[in-house]
């Protein structure tokens, strides 16, 4: 995996590299697709939901550009894999998940496997998490129509936020977003295609 689609894709940065080596991305699948887990792919992990393909979880990891002292904010924390690469790089992790049965599941799988530096909670992640900001970088894993005020709000000066933005039946923009002197600068990195943002039913009634 590493060799084949990460680093053959020109991403050599040895603290991606170190991490996508240290994570065993076969443990946060369910056990009737670990044999898929290694694949050049997305893997399906239950409730409409995927674990990205490699490429993509070292890009997007690599394009935050972390450091060893970062706060980490994660939107969509599906299986924990993601969450589980930041760990590894940064000083904290927070990572919310709106379906209930994953994220049981991923704070379960964190504490079995050792990763003490990811906090879990279950929540709708369009108004992030205020009181844990603000956060060097936010990760979003599942496309949103728009870009949530609340989580440029959460995000430091300086910082950078990766999400996917589009329509989910189609091709999406992975956009970058960047918070300088106040102001926000956005950029247009590839064309990708994640699982829809979901949100409470409650707050889109409102």
């Amino acid at each position: 995996m590493i060799e084949n689609q990460i680093r053959a894709y020109g991403i050599n940065d040895p603290k991606i590299l170190s991490a996508m080596s240290k994570v065993p991305r076969h443990k946060f699948v369910p056990p009737d697709m670990q044999k898929y887990a290694y694949r050049d792919a997305a893997v399906g992990i239950g409730y409409g939901q995927t674990i990205s393909q490699p490429f993509m979880v070292a890009f997007m990891t690599k394009d935050l550009q972390l450091k060893k002292n970062d706060k980490v904010l994660e939107i969509g924390t599906g299986s924990g894999y993601q969450a589980a690469i930041l760990s590894v790089i940064v000083k904290t992790v927070y990572t919310i998940e709106i379906i209930p049965e994953l994220e049981k599941a991923a704070k379960d799988r964190f504490k079995n496997l050792g990763y003490n530096n990811i906090q879990v909670k279950l929540g709708d992640g369009y108004f992030g998490w205020k009181e844990k900001g603000p956060f060097d970088a936010i990760i979003v894993t599942a496309a949103a129509e728009t870009i949530p005020p609340s989580l440029i709000e959460q995000l430091k000066e300086g910082g950078r936020m990766l999400i996917p933005i589009g329509i989910p039946s189609s091709v999406q923009q992975l956009i970058r977003v960047t918070k300088k002197e106040k102001s926000t600068y956005t950029q247009s990195l590839m064309g990708v295609r994640f699982v829809p943002f979901t949100r409470e039913k409650r707050e889109l009634d409102k």
